[in-house]
Parts: structure tokens; sequence; C-alpha cells
């Protein structure tokens, strides 16, 4: 028996509030404590040379080494996994490690790679900085047509990356036809899921082969970690687990792990809230003078709504908005002018935030190269709708 199973059976569940609540949470593993401890612990003891020869020779089912595994965060992994419907999750120290490790998982010198235009900027850097170094190309598309992916794909090409919806614009890609086109070429896919997580949009069943997230927004949903997450099957995971996994060191804390635990518990009672009450401002925003487009896909108004439909259970609590201002001054009133939504990076959490595009780009360009200067983010959080919509509606008039 492995050092992660008390040998206790509950029913399995296909009921994904019971899964979040119960799944890894075996009180009988852990001296029977109702919430798992955190294993706050670097390294692992053992009683005999036996003992210690049987972890070195199953690494997977067995804790050494933090680094390696450990009981917490082993706890979170099998509630990811079972919450995803894959067979395995590797819990990473922050999105980006998440995201950077399943894509190396996937490339070597001389690979090329497909991906959005508008993913994730970090991801973006990556993949168009960073990976050149080492002799590893990317295309970037619109994405939104299949044939793109299609037409943009290359002899050497490993891997299509995904991002739907996508950052700040909320493109959608269509994920049935994507893979297809991999699967059909041997072209691995990863996605990240963080928009909707695995409630709203199950892309290992429509053809993904990894889904990546940023646990620090819904997964965790409280504003008090940073970590991220990669799920898959048991080979592609397995693979990262000998590789990126422990020489790139991105690993996740117990007690970040903890966070994250308790956080699932939670999720879809939350996320029925922030969709419950993303619609109601949403209905608000579509019909206010001041407000020239809401990009959300939940909503009849978005261009690729039927899409949405078909592969998605709705969209979650972030959008954005376009303004009906060129000013400068203009967006700053709006943003200044807000109560209840906090200006910061970020979303997921328990609280409201927004979050204009145009604040980094006037640091980093000229004003004459600016884009989107009216474009604001928005992530409608656990507060009463209502008074989302008045904070808005005062804000919206300060323009």
């Amino acid at each position: 028996m492995s050092q992660f199973d008390s040998g206790r059976r509950r029913p399995e569940s296909h009921r994904i509030e019971t899964i979040a609540v119960h799944t890894g949470d075996d009180p009988f593993r852990f001296l029977g404590a109702a919430a798992p401890p955190i294993v706050q612990t670097s390294t692992f003891l053992f009683d005999s040379y036996e003992a210690l020869e049987e972890a070195f020779a199953n690494p997977a089912t067995h804790c050494i080494y933090t680094r390696g595994n450990n009981p917490t965060v082993r706890v979170t992994e099998e509630k990811l996994a079972a919450l995803e419907g894959a067979e395995a999750c590797r819990l990473f120290g922050s999105g980006m490690a998440a995201i950077s490790a399943a894509i190396l998982s996937c490339v070597k010198a001389g690979d090329h790679i497909v991906s959005l235009k508008t993913v994730y900027g970090p991801a973006y850097n990556l993949m168009a900085t960073w990976l050149p170094r080492f002799g590893v190309e990317t295309t970037f598309i619109d994405g939104t047509d299949p044939a793109e992916w299609e037409e943009a794909s290359r002899p050497n090409t490993t891997l299509f990356y995904l991002e739907s919806p996508s950052t700040m614009v909320m493109k959608l890609q269509d994920l049935r036809a994507v893979t297809a086109i991999a699967k059909a070429r041997s072209i691995r896919t990863i996605i990240d899921n963080s928009y909707s997580t695995m409630l709203l949009q199950r892309p290992l069943e429509l053809g993904v082969d990894m889904s990546v997230y940023s646990a620090t927004k819904y997964l965790n949903g409280h504003s008090d970690v940073v970590a991220g997450a990669v799920l898959g099957s048991s080979e592609l995971v397995g693979r990262i687990n000998q590789a990126e996994f422990p020489l790139l060191g991105g690993i996740s804390g117990p007690m970040d792990a903890w966070l994250i635990a308790r956080g699932l518990r939670t999720l879809p009672i939350r996320m029925r809230q922030h969709q419950e009450s993303a619609a109601k401002v949403v209905d608000f925003l579509v019909k206010h003078p001041r407000v020239t487009r809401v990009n959300y896909p939940g909503h009849p108004s978005h261009p690729q709504y039927e899409l949405a439909c078909r592969q998605m259970k709705g969209g979650s609590s972030l959008l954005s908005i376009e303004l009906d201002t060129n000013e400068l001054d203009a967006v700053k009133r709006f943003v200044n002018g807000v109560h209840y939504f906090g200006l910061g990076v970020s979303w997921g959490g328990h609280e409201s935030l927004l979050m204009a595009p145009l604040i980094a780009q006037s640091r980093e360009l000229p004003p004459d190269k600016w884009q989107s200067m009216n474009l604001v983010r928005l992530h409608v959080g656990l507060e009463a709708a209502e008074d989302l919509i008045e904070d808005l509606d005062q804000a919206l008039r300060l323009m």
C-alpha cells in the first residue's frame, strides 16, 4: 500500500459538487482529520533500508522529498484530476511554471508551435522571445477559424497552444475542430482553461491533450495563493514528472496546495454565483450608452456565442468592455471612479477587479502606438450584483 492510501474506499461520484468536497480528502490516511493536514516538511524518514528502497522504486506513490511528492500536495492533485476527468495532475508554484513545463515537454530544438496572438502575455513572451533562443519557432494566428491552424502548421509543428476564451478580447477556438486537425498530424494540444475551469469547459473531452491552469484564479478563489496545474493523461503528465517538474523546480509548497484544496471544495458554489452576477452585470452593460462593446462569450451579443453554447456551459465572471471614448482622461475618470472594483491584475477571487491594458501600454509604448485605449477588463466577484451595477453606472457617468 502506498503512503497516499488508507485502503478505505468511498463510492465514486460523477457529480461535480461531491467530487469537489470528498475526492482526495480521505480522513483515515491522516489520523481521522476531517480537514487534511498541512504536511510542512522538506524530507521524509524511513524505518528501514527496505522501506527506503521501496520508495525509490515507486517514487510516484511515495514521499521521499517534498520537491517530488508531498501528502498535502497530493490531496490537491487528486481532487483536481477527479474534477477535470484527467488521469493525472501535477501542481506547480505558479500558472507560468505550469504553462512553461507543459510547453517544454512538447518541443525540442528545430520544432515549431502554432499559437494564438491573444494568449496570456507571459505565455506569448515565452514562445515569441525565449524559445527561439533554443531553436523553437512559433507562428501566432487569430485562431478563430480552424483553417488557420491547418494553414499555419508545418512538417515540424509539434504543438498547438490554445486559450479559449483568450485574454482580454475573449476570442474562442473551435476545440473539436482544432484538435482533430492536430491529431491527424500527430501534433500535441495544450489549452489554458483558467477562464472556464473544468466546470464550464471540458477540454480533455473535446480532444485536447493537456489542460493548464492558473490555480491562483478560480481554483483557489480567495486571492491568497499563487499556483498552477497541468492535467492530462498519465503518460504526458508522467513525462513532465520525469523532466520539467524536478529539473525546473517550480513546485507548489504544502501550504499553497492546502489553500487550493480548500478553495476547490466550494468551487461549484462560487462559480454559480460568479455566473449569475456576471450575467446581470453584462445585461446592464450591453444597454449602457457609454459602452460600445461587451466581450463576454456567455451573452448573445458575442460573435461566437453559438460556438460558446456548443463547447462551454456558460461564461464565467471575466469580461471586457470598450468604452465610448478615445480620450485618455475619460478612461481615467472611469477607472478612478469605481468603488467596489479594485484596480489590480489577476481575477477569479472573491473580490471584483478592474484592469485597463492602457496602464501597462502607457509605460512601455509611446502614445501613438497605444492599442485599445478604451478597453477595460472586469472581473465580477461575489459582491451583490446590484451594488456592482450601481458602481459601474456612476463611474460611467463620470466619463
